[in-house]
């Protein structure tokens, strides 16, 4: 039998790999992120649920609903703008999906609430869903429905579901401020009246 050159065999083995390595990557990509944006009033009450839930890979609090670039706190409390203050939640849709997302959302806010949330009163703190497509559409408005056959409120539900903008980030001393100002933020939400209110409604855990 003629013998193949040991170069040969290398070369060979090379190729194959070489073949074979983009094909298995390929049949097993990283999984795939997506995003969602919800506006709840204070956006430093409603990041810590969201923080908390499995499958959430990380948020950040921001403005959506609005057009001039590159909006500032003080402009967006200004409330001449459209601007809302908002949460923007990358989240594993493999672990947590979207309506599950909602499920968070709706107990973090007064959904009959259409000025504002508790305290906090401005076209800023209005309560939104703000959807990427169709699909995000329609589920919204589903969760949206089955809230107000639920029985928990008595007044109709007014939160807006409305096409997705751009979204900008807030300044750093915003994100995570339950962390970085606990006192003040325990203080703050208690005082708003988000607490006592999120223990009237759901009690029951339901």
């Amino acid at each position: 039998m003629k013998r193949i050159p040991a170069v040969a065999l290398l070369l060979s083995a090379a190729l194959v790999a070489l073949l074979a390595g983009p094909s298995r990557a390929q049949s097993s990509p990283p999984p795939a992120t997506k995003a969602a944006i919800v506006a709840g009033g204070c956006f430093w009450c409603i990041q810590p649920a969201f923080d908390k839930a499995k499958g959430v890979i990380k948020t950040v609090v921001g403005y959506s609903g609005g057009t001039e670039p590159n909006p500032t706190y003080e402009l967006v409390t200004s409330e001449k703008t459209r601007y809302r203050e908002a949460i923007e939640i990358t989240y594993d849709p493999a672990k947590i999906s979207y309506d599950q997302l909602l499920d968070i959302y709706w107990r973090q806010i007064d959904p009959t609430q259409a000025d504002g949330q508790f305290s906090d009163i401005g076209p800023s703190y209005r309560a939104a869903i703000f959807y990427g497509n169709d699909d995000e559409k329609k589920v919204a408005q589903a969760s949206k429905d089955k809230l107000a056959r639920s029985g928990k409120f008595d007044k109709p539900i007014v939160t807006e579901i409305l096409p997705a903008m751009k979204f900008y980030p807030a300044e750093a001393y915003h994100q995570k401020y339950y962390q970085q100002n606990p006192e003040h933020f325990e203080a703050f939400e208690k005082g708003s009246g988000r607490v006592s209110f999120q223990k009237q409604i759901w009690r029951d855990g339901q």
